[in-house]
């Protein structure tokens, strides 16, 4: 079926064949007649990326009235991103519509502009919920005229928090309206606005329920915990020509991974709820012209965001709930594409994979962290394609031929091009010449599982055993009863002594992180202020316990109120908490 056989008018046809559609995709398919044709409600279970969005839009474009100069479809979205890719979408289809207004009305923005639009008379509206809400308390967005209302990606706009918004909306918007639901996911809540706000839906589903797209691949790699961050950087090493989002679970752990990966000379940025809008937009604007090739994001800051083209997508920080692994895999792979999603685990997260194997149903594949060797040789021959495909402006560069030609003239072609490649290449040879392996091997995996670990922590091949139970001088050991299970990260700990501790800066130094508890170092002159202040502090929600730590055993046996067993080590921080003790090569600038 052609877009013409389905009805879509002349106009629109002229401007999406601009815009590069052929035809139609499955979900427009199944939809744009519906909506042409007859006045009903759906509910449209589709992934991001399959072309809803068209499906959609090309039906409110085509029906709406511009004479009217009152709003008459409301879209509302999880995000601002997301609120304006919609809005530049629409505006696309009604290239040649004349008269035809759509406004995107989001939070973060000044409200002023919003209102003189609204008061010139809009036709189409994309909102989040919650600026539209108080547009409609301050009797700026009046909704008497709208037939249909889109929730677009609305299980995403329910884990953010809006269901009661959505209910105020819903009910300040005519009763015999029509309404489009669309959602990746079907939880419990979906259901039950469906089933109030929504008159006998006819249901579209796109690919198989609650899955995971298909033409996306789901990559597992396990390795040690401590040594996650430097797979990462293989990883991104691995595929040199990468353009994707690697997901964190906090928003400190996404800010100290994108510094890490630029500190260490990889095209990275951050995006995550800390960062004001013009920042986020200004991060969003360098992603999408490929200036960042990966953007470290939070669950909360990358919903709604529609970037296409994305090869990958990496798990850094396995998701809770195995739905929102939907959501991060389906930001790559899309409108047809292969995409891949990257999931770096290690040993206690094996159930994890699992859950989500079972309930999206998918089948991740086992595979090894590349060697120095793999990537060396992935890297080389990404450098010679570069080579055969670089444009050359021989106007420009034929004045200087002759005296390279000249200084050149002494080598062969076989020297030449072996003093090219390692001109470019020797960087990446130095850096993973003696580059250690990261798989965790069988027989570790079988002596954790007897209590039998290669040092005092069961932490392979790694120095803190080394740790004598003697603090550096003038410096004095604390236990503290968190660690990773409770979100504690360095930065979190320094920040919780310093809320506590009042008056002063308490100078930190070795941290020590474990699961289920911790140690750090303070200046001995602080030590007895810090255990004062933070004994019985509570730590979001839980309650501390801090005191001295005795030595070397307390390493092994440190009592906690969270079960008294020890945890083994996993990530070991230097004076400055920041950095990694055991301290990596740098990485070759690209």
């Amino acid at each position: 079926m052609t877009f013409e056989e389905m009805g879509v008018s002349p106009e629109i046809q002229k401007a999406i064949q601009e815009l590069g559609f052929e035809k139609p995709m499955p979900v427009q398919e199944k939809i744009i007649p519906i909506l042409l044709d007859r006045n009903t409600d759906i509910v449209g279970l589709a992934q991001t990326g399959t072309g809803k969005t068209a499906a959609f839009g090309i039906p409110i474009v085509q029906q709406s009235d511009v004479r009217v100069k009152k709003p008459q479809v409301v879209i509302l979205s999880p995000t601002r991103e997301l609120c304006v890719q919609i809005s530049k979408d629409l505006k696309s289809y009604a290239k040649y519509v004349d008269g035809l207004q759509i406004l995107a009305v989001y939070g973060g923005a000044s409200i002023q502009p919003q209102l003189a639009a609204l008061n010139d008379g809009v036709q189409v509206i994309v909102a989040t919920p919650g600026r539209l809400l108080d547009l409609i308390k301050r009797k700026a967005a009046k909704l008497s005229s709208v037939y249909r209302v889109v929730l677009d990606e609305a299980d995403e706009m329910l884990n953010m928090g809006f269901l009661d918004e959505i209910n105020e909306i819903l009910e300040s918007i005519p009763a015999d309206r029509n309404t489009l639901l669309f959602s990746a996911t079907m939880p419990a809540e979906i259901k039950k606005i469906a089933a109030t706000y929504m008159r006998n839906p006819e249901e579209v589903v796109i690919g198989t329920r609650n899955a995971s797209a298909e033409n996306v691949k789901h990559i597992v790699y396990t390795v040690h915990a401590k040594d996650k961050y430097l797979a990462l950087k293989r990883i991104a090493d691995f595929y040199p020509k990468v353009y994707g989002i690697v997901f964190c679970r906090t928003r400190i752990e996404t800010q100290e991974i994108a510094d890490k990966l630029i500190q260490d000379g990889y095209n990275a940025d951050s995006l995550h709820g800390d960062l004001s809008q013009p920042v986020r937009d200004s991060v969003m604007q360098k992603f999408r012209l490929r200036n960042v090739q990966l953007l470290v994001a939070t669950d909360v800051a990358a919903r709604g965001l529609d970037v296409n083209d994305l090869t990958h997508v990496i798990h850094y920080s396995l998701p809770d709930d195995p739905e929102v692994y939907t959501h991060r895999s389906g930001r790559t792979g899309r409108i047809g594409k292969a995409g891949i999603s990257i999931a770096i685990t290690h040993l206690r997260e094996k159930h994890s994979i699992g859950r989500i194997e079972s309930s999206i149903n998918i089948k991740f594949e086992k595979a090894r962290i590349p060697t120095g060797r793999e990537i060396c040789e992935k890297q080389l021959f990404n450098l010679i394609d570069k080579m055969e495909n670089v444009e050359i402006d021989n106007t420009e560069i034929d004045t200087y031929l002759p005296v390279i030609y000249k200084k050149l003239d002494w080598l062969s072609k076989e020297e030449l091009i072996k003093r090219f490649v390692s001109l470019e290449f020797n960087r990446f040879l130095d850096y993973y010449r003696d580059a250690d392996e990261l798989n965790e091997p069988v027989e570790d995996r079988k002596s954790r599982r007897a209590g039998r670990g290669d040092d005092d922590f069961g932490v392979r091949g790694r120095k803190m055993k080394d740790f004598d139970g003697k603090s550096e001088q003038g410096y004095t050991r604390i236990f503290i009863s968190l660690g990773k299970i409770d979100g504690l990260v360095p930065a979190a700990l320094i920040e919780h002594i310093n809320n506590n501790v009042s008056g002063t800066k308490v100078p930190v130094g070795r941290i020590d992180l474990m699961s289920k508890f911790s140690f750090f170092e303070v200046k001995s002159e602080y030590a007895e202020q810090v255990i004062g202040s933070l004994k019985g502090s509570r730590f979001r929600g839980n309650k501390v316990d801090v005191q001295r730590a005795q030595g070397k055993d307390a390493m092994k046996s440190g009592k906690s109120d969270k079960g008294g067993k020890s945890e083994k080590g996993e990530k070991s921080f230097s004076k400055k908490p920041d950095r990694w003790s055991e301290k990596p090569k740098r990485r070759p600038r690209r």
